[in-house]
């Protein structure tokens, strides 16, 4: 034991004037791996942070603009980059109900609440969303109009999150069906495009029955389908005008915008007795 023990430390005594050779090769080493794991980023803004609501508002046109840093010129050159924005509206509970006619009578027959669908939904794409991104991907990060999430709160932005259960029911469907016929959820691929090797832009249509609130602009960079990172604004979509006032009035002052239209109605009904009146 004594001999074995001996030449141990003979061994140890060996290696200790070349540890600091090892350790300046373990860092010349470690200094091309930090440099593979420099990912892209990206930023984004928004043509307008804010749109106005008035009685003539038809839609309107969102431009998003984005810069991408630190791209890998190879997969620039062979356009392996794909980018996707979406415009996801203020999240609100809606109840979807099935109706069947009996006897010349429509009734009710089933329902079922979702707590917080999107009310709108706007996306665009470099490419379609299969040719980007595996349906894992699709259904993790709520990306497109047939695996948006309807409850749940807001998507975790992580490639390797756990697999979601989208909503893909009847009623689900039902719900996206509705949505998509008012124009409210619409997607178009092939709307975002390079104006330079790093520079992108993103158009998105707006509906005529925009919703108000705070709407929320998301964009996701992918690298060769895989989900590098996400980046986020804010765009704000108020009443203005006339109805912003009245609005406004009816919410600040309940009672007295009641009685304004108690008298208005009163009045409205006795001029038009006095000006209809037959002798």
């Amino acid at each position: 034991m004594t001999g074995r023990r001996a030449s141990s430390l003979t061994g140890l005594r060996r290696l200790l004037p070349t540890l600091p050779w090892l350790l300046a090769l373990v860092m010349v080493l470690a200094v091309p791996a930090r440099a593979q794991q420099t990912q892209e980023t990206f930023e984004i803004g928004l043509s307008t942070d804010q749109i106005g609501i008035t009685s003539d508002f038809t839609g309107a046109r969102l431009v998003v603009f984005g810069a991408l840093d630190n791209a890998d010129g190879r997969i620039l050159r062979e356009q392996r980059y794909d980018i996707v924005v979406a415009l996801i509206g203020p999240r609100r509970p809606v109840v979807v109900r099935e109706k069947e006619r009996t006897l010349g009578i429509w009734i009710n027959q089933g329902s079922e609440s979702f707590d917080s669908p999107p009310s709108s939904y706007a996306l665009a794409s470099t490419r379609p969303l299969a040719d980007i991104m595996s349906e894992a991907n699709r259904v993790n990060l709520s990306i497109g109009i047939a695996d948006l999430r309807l409850g749940g709160g807001e998507p975790v932005l992580d490639d390797g999150a756990q697999t979601v259960v989208p909503n893909r029911d009847e009623y689900a469907t039902a719900l996206r069906r509705i949505r998509q016929n008012a124009g409210l959820y619409n997607q178009h691929f092939g709307s975002v495009q390079f104006v330079s090797p790093t520079l992108f832009r993103a158009d998105l249509q707006l509906p005529a029955g925009l919703p108000t609130g705070e709407h929320t602009v998301r964009a996701y960079l992918f690298r060769q389908g895989v989900f590098i990172r996400g980046s986020t604004e804010t765009l704000m979509v108020v009443k203005t005008g006339f109805e912003s006032f009245i609005y406004a009035f009816a919410l600040d002052h309940s009672i007295l915008y009641g009685l304004a239209a108690v008298i208005l109605a009163i009045f409205t009904g006795w001029f038009g007795r006095i000006l209809f009146k037959r002798d």
